[in-house]
């Protein structure tokens, strides 16, 4: 990129350059590599297409830093500061994307008005895309996003934001298939990683997670027609002074979406608040959604081997809907305690088996 005039000084507008290498890029037959130099490049937001491309195949290295504008309000009005769409074989090697967002979530919680926030980097409409080393730094809202995609894979991801920034969920998968997240370390905000309708295969493995707000499916059931969420397995996990462990959760409304053929393995909570939960009744603000109950079926879920510490006294919490009760819920091996004694489960409309579950009291 230095040779279309982008320079390594954080202060120069490099956005022409990148937008001229991708035009390049775009129009060539071979296969190609678009290279970052070190050093630290500022970009304003950029979407890379390549609906008209001649090869839907492109190698992003980046060996230095992409930086957002410091301002704020230059990205915050745009749904992603980068931006992947229609591609076949992306590959998205290093680097890092400084996303500078802590002024925009001061803005967010002095309560002024201020603008929603870009997601550092998104990937949408595109198969067979692979991102490894990447570092995300203080995004405005999520990290990064897999929408619409199938056959992707994330490896040795580093997403860091400071525990109390708003709304930057780390990775969020959404009507997408085939997708593995693999050894990454994810501290922010909200839901480390947060699973949407229409995924379907999904696979995580050796994650860690904290701060945040765990590994969480949904919210699902926003909408009355929504694709379901099904084959996915977490696998691994560590999570650290989190506010959730691993979680199901559902709007209290009619809908026709489902969750169904999950499975949380070998996960260690290090004094999470709420270490394995399934919430059916989620109901922010109490708007929209008072007095109702979730549509969601949640089916076949299998929690083994989770053990470690809990920050409060209900370890396991199942809170199902009462119009379509959890089914098929396995739980193995369950082990976790609420200082030193063991953490206690709460379960209402839930059924399946347990064994090797630590009581005091039985669940299912």
């Amino acid at each position: 990129i230095l040779s279309y005039g982008a320079k390594p000084d954080g202060k120069t507008d490099s956005t022409k350059a990148l937008t001229a290498v991708w035009a390049k890029a775009c129009a060539s037959v071979k296969p190609v590599t678009i290279l970052v130099p070190k050093g630290r490049f500022l970009l304003r937001s950029i979407v890379f297409d390549g609906a008209k491309c001649k090869r839907k195949s492109v190698t992003v290295r980046i060996q230095g830093t992409l930086v957002a504008p410091s301002d704020y309000r230059v990205i915050g009005g745009k749904n992603y500061w980068i931006f992947f769409q229609h591609l076949d074989g992306l590959s998205v090697y290093g680097g890092v994307l400084d996303a500078q967002g802590t002024s925009l979530w001061s803005c967010k919680k002095s309560g002024k008005s201020c603008p929603s926030g870009a997601t550092s980097i998104g990937f949408q409409n595109s198969i067979n895309v692979l991102v490894s080393g990447l570092t995300s730094l203080n995004s405005q809202m999520f990290h990064v996003v897999i929408n619409g995609c199938r056959n992707v894979k994330l490896d040795g991801v580093k997403v860091s934001a400071d525990g109390n920034s708003p709304n930057t969920d780390g990775i969020h998968v959404q009507s997408s298939s085939t997708v593995s997240i693999l050894n990454s370390k994810i501290s922010t905000g909200d839901d480390c990683v947060s699973i949407g309708p229409g995924t379907n295969g999904l696979w995580i493995e050796n994650v860690a997670c904290g701060p945040g707000h765990g590994i969480s499916i949904g919210s699902l059931g926003k909408e009355s027609v929504e694709a379901g969420v099904q084959n996915v397995t977490v696998k691994t996990a560590t999570f650290t002074g989190t506010e959730n462990g691993v979680r199901i959760k559902s709007w209290a409304r009619p809908s026709n979406g489902f969750a169904k053929n999950i499975r949380f393995q070998h996960c260690v909570m290090n004094n999470v608040q709420n270490p394995i939960v399934i919430d059916q009744n989620y109901c922010p603000g109490n708007e929209n959604c008072p007095n109702q109950v979730s549509g969601v079926k949640i089916s076949d879920v299998t929690f083994l081997d989770i053990h470690g510490t809990s920050a409060t006294e209900v370890g396991v919490k199942f809170d199902c809907s009462s119009k379509k009760p959890c089914t098929g819920i396995r739980i193995q091996d369950v082990k976790l305690t609420y200082r030193n004694k063991p953490a206690i489960a709460d379960c209402s409309h839930a059924g399946g088996s347990e064994a090797g579950f630590q009581r005091p009291n039985s669940c299912l």
